[in-house]
């Protein structure tokens, strides 16, 4: 089994609100969990309206396959239209195999 996990910071310059910044999260968190099946949460800084930071964490069977995954939504989140990427942490857990349990 493989967990990827990634910490996204993200800057949203035009939000002059709380409100303003809840629009641009939920919509980024709804298309990284619809087209890449993930789990996304914010996890730090709820209440700045100006800095997200995003925990992203997804189980694979493969670390090629995690390792894919979280480099597209890191591209996604780059070039996200009401934010850009700010800072980012990934790491991959490898953890026993399925076989030999």
């Amino acid at each position: 089994m493989v967990v990827g996990i990634l910490q996204i910071e993200l800057a949203i310059d035009d939000a002059a609100s709380l409100k303003d910044k809840r629009r641009v999260v939920q919509s980024l968190k709804d298309r990284l969990h619809r087209d890449h099946q993930v789990s996304v949460a914010e996890v730090a800084s709820q209440d700045d309206c100006r800095i997200a930071v995003l925990g992203i964490a997804l189980a694979a069977s493969d670390v090629a396959y995690a390792n894919s995954v979280l480099d597209r939504i890191l591209d996604k989140a780059r070039h996200h239209r009401d934010c850009h990427l700010s800072n980012h942490h990934k790491q991959i857990l490898t953890g026993v195999e399925a076989d030999s349990i």
